[in-house]
């Protein structure tokens, strides 16, 4: 997925289904997406459930939204957010938004805003369930948003121990192998960036991170019994583009 700040989004978080304690990391993570002009906090603030939450919301300008929970069962706060959501939608002043929530009942929520042409990315806990998931552009999990992932591991065997992070698995690996066959040339060679553009559309939770690397290239290096890697010199700079062909 391209990256870029000049893209205006709508942050709306669930205080219900989230936990506060990454907020700051969640913030800065939106940031690599473009600009977050609108930052929304739906609960009941009457609740000492999301009390925690409040410290965080005046240091970095969210704007809490208030919703009694009417009837006990019923989430009274997905509705608020489904309704602002498609009040900012009509505004037309924003270009993507990013829904911060756990919750599957925004499913058709990030549908409509897609099919209305806008970027979706949504955030939350590894246990979002999958329709919810895939009907973003792109899914975070906040699990990765605070772990520290060392640059110099080459493999997540030991590290995903620890950490429990996804393995590389035959499944995951056949995924990747179509990926770079969809993109490749005559020779076989697919362009990296192309490929982890791609994956993401076919995997909106995509994530290096998730693997335990921070970036697609060490993890295609890592899997050298699949993949080959060309780092061609591009002319008259110092950049390099990275090629990945399957083996």
């Amino acid at each position: 997925m391209k990256e870029t700040k000049d893209l205006r989004l709508a942050v709306l978080i669930d205080a219900d289904n989230i936990p506060y304690a990454n907020i700051k990391g969640m913030l800065e993570e939106i940031t690599r997406f473009g600009t977050p002009t609108i930052k929304r906090i739906y609960g009941d603030w009457t609740k000492p459930t999301v009390s925690g939450w409040k410290p965080a919301l005046l240091h970095h300008a969210i704007t809490p939204v208030q919703q009694y929970s009417y009837t006990t069962g019923k989430n009274a706060t997905d509705a608020a957010m489904i309704i602002d959501a498609m009040d900012i939608l009509h505004t037309n002043k924003v270009d993507g938004f990013c829904i911060v929530s756990s919750d599957s009942d925004f499913t058709r929520l990030a549908t409509r805003l897609r099919e209305s042409g806008k970027l979706v990315i949504g955030i939350g806990e590894k246990k979002t369930p999958s329709p919810f998931i895939v009907a973003c552009d792109k899914f975070i999990y906040i699990e990765i948003i605070s772990e520290e992932i060392q640059p110099e591991v080459k493999t997540n065997t030991s590290a995903g121990k620890n950490r429990s992070y996804d393995k590389l698995d035959k499944d995951f690996i056949r995924l990747l192998k179509h990926t770079v066959t969809d993109l490749a040339d005559d020779d076989g060679w697919a362009f990296l960036a192309e490929v982890g553009s791609l994956i993401i559309k076919k995997k909106p939770d995509f994530d290096p991170r998730n693997y335990g690397f921070t970036k697609l290239t060490p993890l295609i290096k890592s899997l050298t019994q699949q993949f080959e890697i060309d780092e061609r010199n591009v002319e008259k700079s110092h950049i390099k583009h990275i090629y990945v062909r399957s083996k």
